[in-house]
């Protein structure tokens, strides 16, 4: 039971008899994803979860309401305002923001219990949250994923056709901004194919690098 009163479940994994989190090996280190909108990041995680299903992938806290389909604790923690400031107040959220009126944020209690527990953690979030991740446990690894070059992400973004061209021009300036940060990141993954991109991610993971991953000093 977390501090707020809810559970947040772990699968359990490998009992590691309180072993201190050190983020020596990879069952002990949490990997972050980040990248622009538009780089395919849900895909990638998507199908990095069809490849090692024993990874342990963290569920964020939300203000807002549950839409059609979603479920409490599968598709994200719902909570009201009120007890996300608790949860801030109380150190107990890695990192968190806010986007269109509602607030998004990481737990940490449930990371750290899978890191402790030897799973390896996966957590999928923006560039803002990626920092405060990397500040609040600078053993995380960081990985960015790429687009194949900037005019494919153009094309992504542009070709949805769901937005005005004012929203469109404001993902492709964030975009930007985001791609001009991969330095900040210890890796990056170019997605020019989804599960090539996965088998990469997953190759970083388990420390087992692969060529075509870029990685950075």
């Amino acid at each position: 039971m977390n501090g707020d009163g809810r559970d947040y479940p772990v699968t359990p994994g490998a009992d590691r008899g309180g072993e201190p989190v050190t983020g020596d090996l990879p069952r002990h280190r949490l990997t972050v994803v980040s990248g622009p909108s538009g780089v395919g990041k849900s895909s990638v995680v998507g199908e990095l979860r069809k490849l090692e299903p024993d990874i342990w992938f963290s569920v964020s806290v939300t203000t807002r309401k549950p839409r059609p389909g979603e479920v409490d604790g599968a598709h994200y923690h719902f909570v009201d305002r009120a007890e996300f400031d608790a949860m801030i107040a109380g150190g107990r959220l890695l990192e968190w923001a806010e986007f269109t009126g509602n607030r998004y944020g990481t737990p940490r209690e449930p990371v750290e219990k899978a890191l402790a527990e030897g799973r390896p953690a996966v957590l999928e979030i923006e560039l803002q949250g990626a920092r405060q991740v990397r500040a609040a446990m600078p053993e995380a690894r960081l990985v960015m994923l790429m687009p194949p070059s900037w005019e494919e992400l153009v094309g992504r973004l542009t070709g949805r056709g769901t937005e005005n061209e004012a929203a469109v021009q404001a993902r492709l300036a964030e975009a930007e901004r985001e791609l001009a940060a991969a330095g900040e990141f210890d890796h990056r993954v170019v997605n020019a194919d989804v599960r090539e991109a996965a088998e990469h991610l997953l190759n970083l993971i388990t420390d087992q690098p692969s060529e075509d991953a870029e990685h950075h000093e």
